[in-house]
């Protein structure tokens, strides 16, 4: 097969290497990639969102599948684009995307669909935030409607985080346009989780659950980020939960959005938060999660390009799909200053030694070739990642090899998956 993958990520950098490992012989292609989808695949100089080049570039190389990892690029209409032009691609089209795309879009359709999620009221300027965060009382949580690359959330437990959300969104305009109108949304307490479903505009086939951890430090302290880890399964996901989000989620969500004409296809990500009171939906995303793809898919003992070719043609009921036991766990390793400004051009050195420990997979973030070695190039670096007999096991090995990693700033949690490692406690 021929197959296009279309972003720069430590996601991307999973797909790719699932891909590889499900088929040695397929020709593989990046845009635009990172250094280590170069070892892999040939990366190509495009944009992630350019959408007329990447058309124009599957128009002349016909590949037989591609694969969009970004959420901005399916929210500007590339899998629509590609569609027009006889491409198949995996991921929803626009209308499907602003599930992600637009906070209030998805409260609209979880009210709808009566799908529980948490209380929220839709607000345009400082005053109007104000108002309502006295009315739901703190801790509150403040979102921006739009896209912000998973950094537009602040969950304020003071009146003073709460005056910085109100001025990072409003005064400053941080988000820009993402944030001209703004979810304020009550604070809800639990365990939560992700739970990601391929569907092929009738059926949802959930994939193996995860978690991850937004926070920068240790404990789920300091600023929220991307994503500085993850592990699969999240034991908290039991079957019984699993089968209420499938009841009380996909199913609903799938049935509302084609009652509006719109036919689901791709990945749906549901951000999960596990409250005394039952499941409650935290936010949609409309592709594979980053950093939970980086440990779902080395679980994963069936061909990805097959279930991606079965949602596209709606046939995933007959699909196959199936998990490994073993859990996955991935460190993301991030530049110094990370989620605020850092450097980029720092040399990475390591990566050979750490790649050696038994049963070690190193996914490329935020990195590129450069004088003949891999630099830094983004915030999130690498997503190191292991798989194991056990969670300790996993867990060991996978950090065995962050502590062969070296660049100047490098920062990561030393407390992933202390959830799941409590609760065996």
């Amino acid at each position: 097969m021929k197959i296009l993958v279309i972003g720069n990520g430590g996601r991307e950098h999973a797909i790719v290497w699932k891909l590889r490992a499900d088929d040695p012989s397929a020709k593989l292609f990046c845009a635009p990639g990172n250094a280590g989808t170069a070892a892999i695949a040939v990366n190509i100089a495009i944009a992630a969102d350019d959408v007329p080049s990447i058309v124009n570039w599957a128009q002349v190389n016909k590949p037989d599948l591609v694969v969009v990892g970004p959420e901005v690029p399916l929210c500007l209409g590339l899998v629509d684009a590609l569609a027009t032009v006889g491409i198949p691609a995996f991921g929803p089209c626009k209308a499907a995307a602003r599930l992600e795309g637009s906070k209030k879009f998805a409260k609209e359709v979880m009210a709808a669909a009566q799908i529980p999620t948490a209380r929220c009221a839709v607000v345009r300027t400082a005053d109007e935030a104000r108002t309502v965060v006295t009315e739901f009382g703190i801790p509150v949580v403040i979102k921006a409607d739009g896209l912000a690359a998973g950094k537009g959330v602040s969950v304020c437990t003071t009146p003073d985080a709460v005056e910085e959300a109100i001025k990072t969104m409003f005064l400053d305009h941080a988000f820009g346009d993402a944030a001209s109108e703004v979810l304020v949304e009550e604070f809800l307490v639990g365990e939560e989780a992700s739970v990601l479903a391929f569907i092929d505009g009738e059926t949802a086939v959930p994939l193996a659950s995860a978690q991850d951890h937004k926070r920068l430090q240790d404990g789920d302290q300091g600023p929220n980020t991307g994503g500085m880890g993850s592990y699969s399964p999240a034991p908290c996901m039991t079957a019984d939960m699993l089968a209420v989000v499938q009841s009380q989620v996909f199913k609903p969500v799938i049935a509302e959005l084609k009652a509006r004409g719109i036919v689901y296809k791709g990945i749906l990500y549901a951000g999960m938060m596990l409250t005394p009171n039952g499941p409650r939906v935290l936010e949609f995303n409309c592709r594979f999660g980053d950093p939970e793809t980086q440990c779902i898919l080395p679980r994963m003992k069936s061909p990805l390009a097959e279930a991606m070719l079965a949602c596209i043609q709606g046939r995933l009921a007959t699909c196959d799909i199936r998990w490994s036991p073993d859990p996955c766990a991935c460190v993301v390793m991030a530049s110094g200053g990370y989620p605020g400004g850092y450097q980029k051009g720092m040399p990475v050195e390591g990566l050979a030694d750490a790649g050696k420990v038994k049963g070690v997979q190193i996914f490329h973030a935020g990195t590129a070739l450069a004088n003949g070695g891999v630099v830094t190039s983004g915030g999130r670096v690498l997503g190191v990642t292991a798989t194991g007999p056990t969670l300790e096991e996993t867990l060991k090995r996978a950090y065995s090899a962050v502590l062969k990693i070296k660049f100047d700033g490098a920062q990561y949690r030393t407390d992933i998956a202390y959830r799941a490692l409590k609760e065996k406690e």
